[in-house]
């Protein structure tokens, strides 16, 4: 099972001395297009006043541009700890065990539009590039990712089931097909239904979560559902591919 999450745009800080190695990364056959998107990054940094443009910064963000700037050298720690925010919280990775940590390495991969998809245990800087921006010269960033990603997805997976929780941006950017989504609906007192966008993050989160730490190893939708609904969410299958998680 590969379960796919988002990033975010925050991250947290520090990490251990070691510099980014390309190389080391898991999905080498994208370690060219990493590279080449992390030279546009660094480079657009030298320039903040365009780098708060197209990253779509305020002027009190400058610590972010610094973050590019210095993406070859900085510290890195595990992707599953440098991504932080409203999933991230309610995956809360700090309270795995050493067995349940390995679980999550093994089954979780995080989207990014810098390194396309990385593992959990992968080490990466802190950074800041988001699915739809578009650095200066270059096509959009799905332009970019779509001739590579997609297969560099399907060969990760290796014919287990996946589970795509990235949001559409970043579906975007690679697809895999016959992945298993899943979309976060209030239902209201009159039976009525809408997208959640407030609490979507945060119930993706609690389904990575039941998905790293079930001894189960689903293989269908069905399978899903139940670890899903033995965890606490209550979930309907809309089709083969997709989960609904209801709230309210």
């Amino acid at each position: 099972m590969l379960v796919l999450l988002p990033p975010s745009e925050t991250k947290s800080d520090g990490g251990t001395e070691v510099p980014l190695e390309l190389e080391a990364l898991a999905m080498p056959q994208l370690t060219a297009v990493r590279d080449r998107l992390i030279d546009e990054v660094v480079k657009l940094a030298a320039d903040p006043a365009a780098a708060r443009a197209v990253l779509g910064l305020g002027k009190g963000a400058d610590s972010e541009i610094a973050r590019n700037a210095s993406l070859r050298t900085s510290a890195t720690r595990p992707a599953l700890e440098r991504y932080t925010g409203v999933l991230y919280d309610a995956l809360d990775a700090r309270s795995f065990t050493k067995v349940q940590r390995a679980k999550a390495y093994a089954r979780l991969g995080i989207g990014s539009a810098l390194f396309g998809a990385v593992r959990a245990d992968d080490h990466i800087p802190a950074y800041r590039l988001s699915g739809g921006a578009k650095l200066p010269g270059l096509p959009t960033l799905s332009a970019i990712w779509r001739d590579v990603l997609p297969d560099a997805l399907v060969a990760e997976a290796a014919d287990e089931l996946v589970i795509d929780l990235r949001s559409g941006t970043y579906q975007q950017l690679g697809r895999i097909p016959g992945a298993i989504t899943a979309n976060v609906l209030t239902e209201h007192p009159d039976g009525s239904r809408t997208v959640v966008s407030h609490f979507n993050k945060h119930h993706k989160g609690l389904l990575a979560r039941a998905l790293v730490l079930t001894r189960a190893d689903p293989t269908d939708i069905r399978a899903v559902a139940r670890i899903a609904t033995k965890s606490g969410l209550r979930t309907e299958i809309a089709s083969p591919t997709e989960l609904l998680i209801i709230t309210g």
